[in-house]
């Protein structure tokens, strides 16, 4: 009875989770900003909206002409609003104020670029010349020579970054960049460090029956879901339109005098909050349900049948990109490999490990939503 009542209280806070992720993402879809509001604003928690602070949005826009102007550094910056409106802002913040799309009317929640109802604070113009002069002053640095397994490798002695060196012109060595002092680690030629990086990439082989079952499954799953869609986007135009038609008789209630006004503006506020949520709920599914999860699949599977073989006859660079689409990171002692595998490679090298393949099917279903844990490999 215990384990059952902590999984009920375990699924009651997943499911309250969902809808309140939900509710925001909605609150984003229909242009309000759904958190702290940015320096010059102020959040109203009556209306629940974000207005203009009168006397932070001047020093914003102070803010923006400034450093528009290519006179003046962060540092710099910083000194003169705090000589001029006596407000120290911190320089850190001072980047994230003047790269913020929020002060030209947009706003990014969770990755995703939403326009917002709240007023701009400075023009297109401004903005557009505020990142002109960041690009002016942090122009991108150009390495003499570029190395295959650049970043991927950590010191396993001291978590320190694995660096490159080049000697007599030609011979390539990694090396500990001893960033906490000398380290033991060796040096290590890359010829030898590339052979055994490609040894891991016999670990995510998949069987082409397989292959072909999950593909199959997913095409099928992907045909219920759209069929799915269409019933859902049918109920909600359904009521939509039942609610324009309630909008459209009460108007005319309105202009023969059968209702007040204060009736009259109630109930279309009501209604047209409802329309709005069922507009955004018809945008939603009015997405036209496409293959690109199976295709993405189609080409993991691909590149995880391929790869070991692939490797060997590509060149150093081509073997550095390839490790990297499937590795997120690894560590090296000069004797050994611990390699983290990037999603869903992950997945794939446990139930090669396991040789469970039966389950794979349904841990691909929603590739490539689904969140899933890094998995460690050591290789000799």
């Amino acid at each position: 009875m215990h384990d059952i009542h902590v999984a009920v209280a375990k699924h009651y806070v997943e499911n309250l989770r969902d809808e309140v992720k939900k509710g925001i993402r909605e609150k984003a879809e229909q242009g309000i900003y759904p958190g702290r509001s940015p320096f010059g604003y102020r959040n109203n928690r009556v209306t629940r909206s974000v207005d203009v602070d009168e006397t932070r949005s001047l020093i914003l826009y102070h803010i923006f002409e400034l450093y528009a102007s290519g006179r003046h550094s962060l540092t710099t910056l910083r000194k003169a609003i705090f000589d001029e409106h006596g407000v120290r802002i911190n320089r850190g913040y001072l980047e994230t104020i003047l790269k913020n799309p929020f002060y030209i009317g947009r706003f990014v929640w969770r990755g995703v670029t939403y326009d917002g109802k709240h007023t701009p604070l400075v023009s297109l113009d401004l903005f557009q010349r505020v990142q002109d002069a960041f690009a002016g002053r942090n122009k991108p640095r150009y390495r003499k020579h570029q190395f295959a397994f650049s970043g991927l490798l950590r010191c396993a002695h001291d978590d320190c970054t694995v660096t490159t060196e080049l000697q007599k012109g030609r011979y390539i060595y990694y090396r500990c960049s001893q960033g906490r002092g000398k380290c033991q680690l060796p040096y290590m030629r890359e010829p030898d460090i590339a052979n055994r990086l490609g040894e891991v990439l016999k670990s995510i082989s998949i069987p082409g029956s397989v292959v072909t079952q999950i593909v199959a499954s997913l095409r099928t799953e992907l045909d219920r879901s759209e069929r799915e869609r269409r019933v859902n986007l049918a109920a909600l135009q359904q009521r939509l339109s039942a609610i324009r038609t309630r909008m459209n008789q009460i108007y005319e209630d309105k202009l023969d005098s059968k209702i007040s006004e204060e009736f009259w503006d109630r109930k279309q506020a009501e209604y047209r909050d409802q329309e709005r949520v069922l507009q955004v709920q018809i945008d939603r599914a009015g997405e036209q349900a496409t293959a690109e999860n199976v295709t993405n699949v189609q080409r993991i599977f691909g590149l995880a049948q391929s790869a070991y073989s692939l490797y060997f006859t590509r060149n150093g660079m081509e073997q550095g990109q390839l490790l990297k689409s499937v590795l997120l990171n690894g560590s090296t002692d000069g004797v050994s490999l611990w390699l983290v595998y990037g999603k869903p490679f992950d997945l794939i090298f446990q139930r090669a490990k396991r040789q469970g393949w039966s389950a794979l099917e349904d841990d691909f279903r929603t590739f490539p939503l689904v969140e899933r844990p890094k998995s460690r490999l050591w290789t000799a």
